[in-house]
């Protein structure tokens, strides 16, 4: 198993970028007292763990080293964890082939299922601001949104990437001093299930097959000898093939 062949798919990478694209674009708009348009903000997301956003946050704004207050609302998410799931396994020996030259193939072995477990987190300091950003997120998923991801393009491999949303909560901290900032917290947890793919292997393409058959063994001579040569850029059916046939037929 481990023979020292490298490979890497990028199968995580893709499906967090993915990821990422649907909520890239998110809006929040605020309106004055007479509901008139007075600003519509896009929602900044970038992928951050939780406590680390937090922290930029919640920092006191220093010019001098150019570290200024994070604006509200701002979004994060990070991978909180990776789980097999056997529900989805295939039989391992399966393996997907494709025609990559004039006399070479390729191969990959059945993928292994995994379910990544993502966060989106949502910081907003009001709470009209966390129900817009909701009222876009939820309906997409019932629960779940598909995406096509590309997983090895030298063999066309894509499928379908589920995204469940599993759960939504948040956290209000209202309490405190006057001089901390008030934020709200929204945690969207959300299961990723993807195909974990080995190394592709490489091989010739077999062209050309003898087979010596014989019809009986207690008549000597008595043998079938047929030869087959195809060309991958013009083969025929099975049908169509033409042999070599050299034989008995003294009775």
């Amino acid at each position: 198993m481990f023979d020292g062949k490298l490979f890497y798919h990028g199968i995580t990478r893709k499906a967090i970028v993915a990821f990422g694209v649907m909520f890239n674009n998110l809006q929040v708009r605020r309106r004055n007292a007479e509901n008139q348009l007075v600003q519509t903000i896009r929602v900044p997301l970038s992928y951050a763990p939780k406590n680390k956003m937090l922290t930029r946050i919640v920092q006191t704004p220093n010019p001098d080293k150019q570290q200024y207050n994070v604006l509200l609302p701002r979004m994060s998410f990070e991978v909180i964890s990776y789980e097999y799931d056997g529900q989805r396994k295939i039989n391992s020996i399966n393996s997907l082939k494709s025609v990559t030259g004039e006399y070479t193939a390729s191969r990959v072995f059945g993928p292994t299922p995994y379910n990544l477990t993502v966060n989106l987190y949502v910081y907003t300091k009001n709470q009209e601001d966390g129900l817009q950003i909701f009222e876009q997120i939820a309906p997409a998923f019932n629960p779940d949104f598909s995406v096509t991801v590309t997983y090895i393009p030298e063999l066309g491999i894509k499928h379908d990437l589920p995204i469940i949303l599993n759960s939504v909560s948040y956290e209000d901290d209202y309490e405190g001093d006057m001089t901390n900032r008030r934020m709200i917290i929204w945690t969207y947890t959300f299961t990723l299930k993807l195909y974990y793919y080995g190394p592709v292997e490489r091989q010739e393409i077999i062209r050309k097959a003898i087979a010596s058959v014989f019809n009986d063994p207690e008549l000597e001579g008595r043998l079938t000898k047929y030869t087959v040569t195809t060309d991958p850029t013009a083969a025929l059916p099975v049908d169509d093939f033409n042999y070599d046939e050299t034989f008995d037929d003294s009775f």
